[in-house]
């Protein structure tokens, strides 16, 4: 095994996005054979199943738990320093970040003494401090301290706050070093993009057209009647009832993008017609993709 290594973490409903994933990483690399790339699935980590319907923490307030939801593999952003044996450099990025540049450089990257490093995911002032962990580079020695499954545990005795852990808030900030927003770039893409995050779930491209399948985020807890009505909906409709369908993505040239590298990996092999058509019919995939496929063309050769 290499001491350096790309981690994608996911579930069922963004499998084809994490192996379109896998694909980039590869396909726009100078150093490919320098670095694994490994996933980590909800499937394999049965403690995660083990709270279905419980309530834990999030927000200051509580919040069931879904294996079914859109984003139940985000508690395993935190395992790959102790899948490198706490060795080594590691990479943690969601299913839906594809490579535009070189992941290599990202690995190999001078960290300032840091142990783990994310860009900031907000600009404004009052949360400067707060990492978007969707994207982290792990100096893995230095972070034996992380217990992915007792910190997951501490959120259901509601010790610990889903939200700030996922900001690392946790972390001693001594410990944390920023990257450029390049290498976490939300929904934007331009000639220094480096990873590419589609990270408004209403609009990934290969979900256009779909039933939404994922909690929103708690915008309520300070309007409580909104609250509760939301809370109403939930009981009577279901969990993801009257929460409408994925939208179009409004940058065409990302839509192209994604489904450009997803035909790369039906021309090579990389991923099979019968696959993407069994995401299609679990309803995982935007039921026109091959349609999509059809009318995008070519990926221009990207630049290592």
């Amino acid at each position: 095994m290499s001491d350096k290594c790309v981690f994608i973490h996911t579930n069922e409903r963004q499998w084809l996005g994490a192996l379109v994933a896998e694909y980039s990483f590869r396909r726009n690399s100078a150093h490919a054979d320098a670095f694994d790339v490994r996933f980590i699935h909800t499937r394999d980590y049965p403690y995660l199943r083990a709270k279905e319907g419980q309530a834990f923490l999030r927000g200051g307030t509580t919040r069931v738990w879904r294996m079914d939801d859109l984003q139940s593999f985000t508690p395993l952003r935190f395992l790959p320093p102790k899948l490198m044996g706490w060795q080594g450099r590691a990479v943690l990025t969601d299913p839906d970040i594809f490579a535009v540049g070189d992941i290599h450089e990202l690995l190999t990257r001078d960290m300032g003494g840091a142990a783990v490093m994310g860009r900031r995911r907000s600009a404004r002032d009052e949360k400067a401090s707060q990492v978007a962990t969707s994207v982290m580079l792990m100096d893995c020695a230095k972070l034996r301290h992380w217990d992915a499954e007792a910190d997951f545990d501490a959120l259901f005795r509601m010790e610990r706050d889903y939200k700030e852990w996922m900001v690392l808030a946790y972390e001693d900030p001594a410990n944390i070093g920023f990257l450029e927003d390049y290498w976490n770039d939300f929904d934007h893409l331009d000639q220094d993009t480096r990873l590419l995050h589609n990270t408004k779930r209403k609009t990934q491209p290969w979900k256009t057209g779909l039933p939404v399948d994922y909690t929103p985020a708690d915008k309520f807890k300070d309007r409580p009647l909104l609250a509760s009505v939301n809370r109403l909906r939930a009981r009577v409709f279901g969990e993801y009832g009257l929460l409408g369908r994925y939208k179009e993505h409004p940058d065409r040239q990302q839509e192209a993008f994604f489904f450009g590298l997803l035909r790369e990996c039906l021309d090579n092999g990389h991923i099979s017609e019968s696959l993407v058509r069994q995401e299609i019919e679990k309803n995982h995939v935007r039921h026109d993709a091959f349609e999509v496929l059809a009318r995008t063309p070519p990926l221009a050769d990207i630049a290592a």
